[in-house]
């Protein structure tokens, strides 16, 4: 359902993930299919996460390709080209 989002919706898209307590596999596999799918429309995927998250994606090292963010205002200033405030 989300890869339909991503076929009709805007080529950038913001995922929250802060508040999921675990992905595994094939949760990490429609992130790489997502995030491949964003920059063929030339569009980005960032990913709000949280340590834990992290941690797996880093685990299968995969955090050069998935563009994780550590809040929702980072992740909308690397949408919009900004730097984030402090």
């Amino acid at each position: 359902m989300i890869s339909k989002c991503f076929d009709d919706g805007p080529a950038n898209v913001i995922l929250d993930l802060s508040k999921i307590e675990f992905i595994d596999s094939s949760g990490l596999g429609i992130l790489v299919q997502l995030a491949k799918k964003a920059q063929e429309r030339q569009g980005q995927l960032q990913i709000v996460t949280n340590p834990r998250v992290t941690q797996t994606v880093k685990l299968v090292r995969l955090e050069n390709f998935l563009s994780l963010q550590p809040d929702l205002a980072t992740a909308i200033a690397k949408i919009s080209g900004e730097s984030p405030s402090q």
